[in-house]
């Protein structure tokens, strides 16, 4: 996987132009929740399972081919790049999980697209999606309550307002907004990412997942925030938390060169918020951690750095978070 290139064509997915019902229900919407979080003006998702074929093989004929490439790339103002948005008409039973990853192999086996878009396609519709049915009627109800980092912040206002100087956050959040939409990256590596590491209650995460994703439905939505997203489950999904810092939203987007943040800023006024809050998270649950064999050489750098260079992290850390306001009663409403 790699990150964007410059001058790249990213197709979008197949436009549906809203027919009589569809705007019919829209215009109930409009009257009834106008003032949620969200917008109507250019909904274009397949209502039909017809139309949803056609936005199969459209994406499997336009996006596929770089799918595998790109999966993970981020690009400011880049709402699609090579994703199918998909997943409303699979999991409202338009698709059928077996006929999208069929036509994907079925790409790969006439030479149409490389081996490493069709496994990665096909993995996350019949690998992770399945998994996460199994593991939300293994786990649930119990799982939903699950907060086993503790933690206790309120969710941030700007996740309803978008109002952040943090490009990448104000970018997923923007494209949520919009389309009801955001890549899996954007989901798990930098709104899943941020909440974690500013330790938000997990259960007002998966909340806001839920209410604001067009795919959303809480067999899916739940287990992927509360067990992948947040670490919540103290490790029965994944055996490692998903946390990054600013390097890691740098490689894979072009978001960090025109954020007023510094991402190669370590602390301090103006440093990416994510350097220090990724240490400071480290440094908060390293009892739970340190022993964590995939997280070895993450706390041998802790231990290497000087008490100051620590507590720089830390205090930059503290001062940030002082910063967020919560979000407020209504959240939903714009």
């Amino acid at each position: 996987m790699r990150p964007p290139k410059r001058g790249v064509n990213y197709p979008e997915p197949l436009a549906v132009a809203p027919d009589a019902i569809t705007r019919e229900v829209m215009a109930l919407v409009a009257a009834r929740f106008g003032d949620h979080f969200g917008r109507l003006e250019g909904f274009a998702l397949p209502v039909t399972a017809a139309q949803a074929r056609r936005a199969l093989t459209h994406f499997v004929r336009t996006a596929l081919p770089h799918f595998g490439t790109f999966q993970d790339a981020m690009v400011t103002g880049q709402d699609w790049l090579f994703h199918s948005w998909l997943s409303p008409a699979i999991n409202l039973g338009l698709l059928t999980p077996l006929e999208v990853a069929t036509a994907a192999a079925q790409a790969y086996a006439a030479g149409d697209v490389p081996l490493n878009a069709a496994e990665g396609f096909v993995r996350q519709i019949i690998g992770w999606r399945e998994y996460v049915r199994g593991y939300y009627w293994l786990e649930m109800p119990e799982v939903a309550a699950a907060n086993a980092l503790e933690a206790t912040r309120a969710l941030p206002d700007f996740y309803w307002t978008g109002a952040t100087d943090m490009l990448c956050l104000g970018e997923a959040v923007r494209n949520t907004r919009d389309h009801g939409y955001a890549h899996h990256i954007q989901r798990l590596m930098v709104l899943g990412n941020f909440a974690m590491l500013a330790g938000v209650r997990p259960q007002e995460v998966a909340d806001w997942f839920l209410v604001v994703y067009a795919d959303a439905y809480e067999w899916v939505e739940l287990p992927n925030v509360i067990g992948m997203s947040q670490h919540a489950d103290g490790g029965r999904m994944a055996t490692k938390p998903y946390a990054g810092g600013g390097a890691y939203i740098d490689r894979m987007s072009d978001h960090c060169g025109a954020c007023r943040y510094d991402v190669k800023k370590k602390t301090g006024e103006g440093a990416c918020p994510f350097n220090a809050l990724y240490w400071d998270f480290l440094a908060r649950h390293e009892r739970r951690f340190a022993r964590n064999r995939r997280m070895a050489n993450m706390y041998a750098t802790w231990n290497r750095m000087t008490p100051d260079t620590r507590a720089a992290y830390r205090d930059s850390a503290a001062a940030f978070l002082a910063t967020l306001a919560p979000a407020r009663p209504g959240w939903a409403r714009s």
